[in-house]
Parts: structure tokens; C-alpha cells; sequence
């Protein structure tokens, strides 16, 4: 995923996405404003106009209609003028993305908001794949430019993704909300609107694109010098070797829906796609935060999603998994973890990049690259072969169950204030520097054991270890049994 820091430098073209004279990016030659503009405008009709018409349910001719609408420079009874070369604006499927946009709670004045009422941020490290990121200031959605293959292929893919998404709209799969198409100067732009897997109001301290492959999965010389780079497999098995620690529910969960999206995928021969993983180490936010003499809140403030099933969180949890309601001001929509090292873990997460079908160009690279390589390496591979190397990777290396096992379900979350539960945070300091600080919910009918509410308790991680976990707080000292 790219960052939005800073603006796009001045390179070599990359596919169709390059740079003028002035600096500013092009893409098939038409300037980056021009194409926000044009998007902006012809979101701004497709909805309202679809808005006026009443709702029903959607049909299977409803997967292939285009609209199409001419946007003259100089304006028409049906169009406002605008300082951007003629366009057409089509939209693909709209009363089927509209369904798509009303079963994630999104409604119209919303998405327009959201798209239409501020100016777009281009997305700077764009990757190489050769596309043009915007990003929505309120951080909702992800504007990307695809090849006419991909948008072709999601074409194809909408009557299946629409039954998918009814039967389960909590998934780690890219959430499309419209699919358009800018014509201008002879060219065809299309677009794609997605969800946003990593706000920007969250630092991610690591970001990486996974695989579940070796060959050339390690990032470049190039990619290390920037700022915020993306690493690859090679690069998360030697920097995070023992893996991210998951709580017992959440990790259930995240596989279980890791693999529930792998078969879907496989189902519809999709391949070559990615885990965007985004993690956010608090501990290290919080050393920043004592360097910098901040004595501010803790956690810059995160805008509420418009979006159901938004969030990391949200996407691999059926209600609330850990017997209580996710405390989105503590995990800011992330997913709690540790490292080997025990410090606190935000993570983010959403497979991207699914729009690449196995066809024989796929067959063909991957015969080529296997005569030189291990054919099991590589990434390029046929759909069931790479969705059970990509689950296999992800739920065994990646992600780990805590070692801890608990006798009745406790949810882990990480608590920042602990003054929740009346403990002093100067007392605890040196401990909480070597252990996670835990929030258990605890059952009041543990051994007889009758506490409501949280207890904050500090684990050693070499307590992990034994049967019996010994955890000892300010005034309380409370016995964990397997």
C-alpha cells in the first residue's frame, strides 16, 4: 500500500503512470488533477442520479449495464462547466455497487462526502505496479487506477463477489464500492473504489507485502531508502522470525477467516495476491512520544468509519468474539499482538491485489520461472496450489496462538490508561518495559475467585512457560490455571 507522505518525486514512467515537466504525475498522460477532477465530477452525478431512482433488488442484468455521461468543458443542462479537458464518465454496475455500498452501511451522502467534498491525496510510493493511489481525506476509501484486464476481470467476478458478500460480508478481501471508467484525450482510465486498509492517522512502524513466497520476496535497496518502505517475506522471517503472538480467540478467528477467503479466491482461480500487513508498535510510539517531550494525548484521534466491518478488527470477528464489545478507542481498529520481544502490537490487515486470474500468460511465466527455479518458490502459481501455500504461511509463520492457555475464554485487549483499575502507572513503569501490560476480562466464577470488571496484570514473558502463571499487581495476586 502506498504512503501519503510527501509528494510523488520525479522517475522513470512505470507502466502508464509517469511525470511531466512540472513535476506533476500523469497517467496515460492525463495530469493527476485533471484525472481528481474528472473522478470527482463524475462520482458526484453517477450517485446523485441513482439516488433519484427507487431502490429494488438487484438483477442479473444489473452486473453488466454501463452509464455513461459526457462532461463538456463548458458545462450542459445536465453537467457543470469545469477547467479540465472534455471527458466521458462511465460507471460500471451501479444499482450492484450500490448494493454493495448499502450492505457496508455506506449511504449516499456519505460516499459522496467523502469522494466529492474534499480534494483527493495522491498516495506517494506507489509501488511498482505502474498505478495511481488517491486516498479520501477522511481516510475511508482508496481510489486506484487498474488495467482494462483487471477491470474486465472484476467485471466478471461481481455476481460472485455480490453472493459471497451476502453470505459473508466479514472478510479480509478488498471491499469494492464502484468501478469507473475516465475518457479523455482518446484514452480509457478506470478506476477502481476500495476500502482503506491503513489509516493514516496510525503510524505503521513496519508495512509489509506477503506472499507466502521466497523467490525475490525481499525488498529492494531502493525500497529500504525510503521512508516508510515495504518489506516482503524474506524480510518479515528474518525481522519478525518468531512470529506475530496472537491471543487464542483472535488468532482462531483471523485464520479461520484467512481461510474462508484463500477457498473463495481459489473458487474463482484468483492468484498472485497479497497480505498487506501494517503494524503499529505502541511501545515504540511511546519511546517517540517520551523523546519528543510530547505531553499530549497518547494516540492521535481516529475518525469514525463510515464503513461496517471496516477495521482489521471488524473483519475477522462474527459480534464480539472475546464475550465483550471491542474497544475501538484502545485498538484504534487494529488487531492486538506481541512480538518476541513482548512489546504491544497494533496490526493491520486486508489481502489486496485479487484481480489477476490464472490465465495462460500466468501458466506460462510460471513454467519459465520453475525450469530456473524451485517451482514451489515462486510466487506466480496455479490458484490451489498458491491459496494453500498462502494460508499455510500466513496461520503458521506469520501469525502464532499465544502460548498461554487459559482454562475460560479471556479477551486480550491492551489497555493504555492504567488508571482504569485504580493502579499507579509510576510503580509499574520498569515492569511494563519488559512485559506487555494485559486487560483480561476475567469470569467471576474462576475457582471461586469473584472480581468484576478488568484487572490489569502484568505477565513476565518466561511465566508463559509454566502451568501455572503467577500474576502479580499492585495489591492483587490472582493464579491462571490451564
Amino acid at each position: 500500500m502506498p504512503s501519503s507522505s510527501g509528494q510523488p518525486g520525479q522517475g522513470k514512467k512505470i507502466g502508464h503512470r509517469g511525470v511531466d515537466a512540472s513535476g506533476e504525475t500523469t497517467y496515460k498522460k492525463t495530469t493527476s488533477s485533471a484525472l481528481k477532477g474528472a473522478i470527482q465530477l463524475g462520482i458526484g452525478y453517477t450517485v446523485g442520479n441513482l439516488s433519484s431512482k427507487p431502490e429494488r433488488d438487484v438483477l442479473m442484468q444489473d452486473f453488466y449495464v454501463v452509464e455513461s455521461i459526457f462532461f463538456p468543458s463548458e458545462g450542459s443542462n445536465l453537467t457543470p462547466a469545469h477547467h479540465f479537458p472534455d471527458f466521458r464518465f462511465k460507471t460500471y454496475a451501479p444499482v450492484a455497487f450500490r448494493y454493495f455500498r448499502e450492505l457496508f452501511g455506506i449511504r449516499p451522502d456519505d460516499y459522496l462526502y467523502s469522494l466529492c467534498n474534499e480534494p483527493l491525496i495522491e498516495l506517494s510510493n506507489p509501488g511498482a505496479s505502474g498505478s495511481v493511489f488517491y486516498l479520501t481525506k477522511d481516510d475511508e476509501f482508496i481510489i486506484k487506477t487498474v488495467m482494462h484486464k483487471e477491470a474486465e476481470f472484476l467485471q466478471k467476478l461481481l455476481p460472485g463477489y455480490y453472493m459471497n458478500l451476502n453470505q459473508n460480508p466479514r472478510t479480509l478481501l478488498p471491499k469494492f464500492f464502484g468501478l469507473y471508467c475516465v475518457q479523455s484525450g482518446g484514452k480509457n482510465i478506470r478506476v477502481v473504489v476500495m476500502n482503506n486498509v491503513l489509516p493514516r492517522v496510525v503510524r505503521m512502524h513496519l508495512k509489509y507485502d506477503l506472499k507466502g513466497s521466497t523467490y525475490k520476496r525481499r525488498a529492494s535497496k531502493k525500497e529500504r531508502e525510503k521512508a516508510r518502505p515495504t518489506f516482503k517475506d524474506l524480510d518479515f522471517m528474518q525481522d519478525i522470525s518468531d512470529g506475530l503472538m496472537l491471543d487464542q480467540d483472535t488468532y482462531n478467528a483471523l485464520v479461520k477467516t484467512l481461510q474462508r477467503d484463500c477457498l473463495v479466491l481459489e473458487s474463482f482461480k484468483i492468484m498472485d495476491y497479497s497480505l498487506l500487513l501494517g503494524v503499529h508498535n505502541m511501545d515504540q510510539a511511546e519511546r517517540e512520544r517520551q523523546m519528543e517531550g510530547s505531553q499530549g494525548d497518547e494516540k492521535r484521534p481516529v475518525a469514525q468509519q463510515k464503513a461496517l466491518y471496516s477495521t482489521a478488527m471488524e473483519s475477522i470477528q462474527g459480534g464480539a468474539a472475546c464475550g465483550g464489545a471491542i474497544d475501538t478507542e484502545d485498538t484504534m481498529g487494529g488487531i492486538p499482538a506481541v512480538n518476541g520481544r513482548g512489546e504491544r502490537l497494533l496490526l493491520y490487515i486486508g489481502i489486496i491485489d485479487i484481480l489477476q486470474s490464472y490465465r495462460l500468460i500466468k501458466k506460462l511465466e510460471h513454467s519459465w520461472k520453475a525450469l530456473v527455479h524451485d517451482g514451489d518458490t515462486v510466487s506466480v502459481h496455479r490458484p490451489g496450489f498458491y491459496a494453500d501455500r498462502f494460508y499455510k504461511f500466513m496461520s503458521n509463520n506469520v501469525f502464532k496462538k499465544s502460548s498461554c492457555k487459559f482454562r475460560s475464554r479471556h479477551c486480550l485487549t491492551w489497555s493504555h490508561r492504567s488508571n482504569r483499575a485504580g493502579f499507579n502507572n509510576n510503580n509499574n513503569r520498569t515492569q511494563e518495559s519488559n512485559a506487555g501490560l494485559l486487560s483480561f476480562l476475567v469470569p467471576n466464577r474462576d475457582r471461586g475467585i469473584r472480581y468484576r470488571g478488568r484487572l490489569l496484570i502484568l505477565i513476565q514473558v518466561v511465566a508463559f512457560e509454566s502451568d501455572a502463571v503467577f500474576c502479580q499487581t499492585t495489591s492483587i495476586i490472582c493464579i491462571l490455571w490451564n
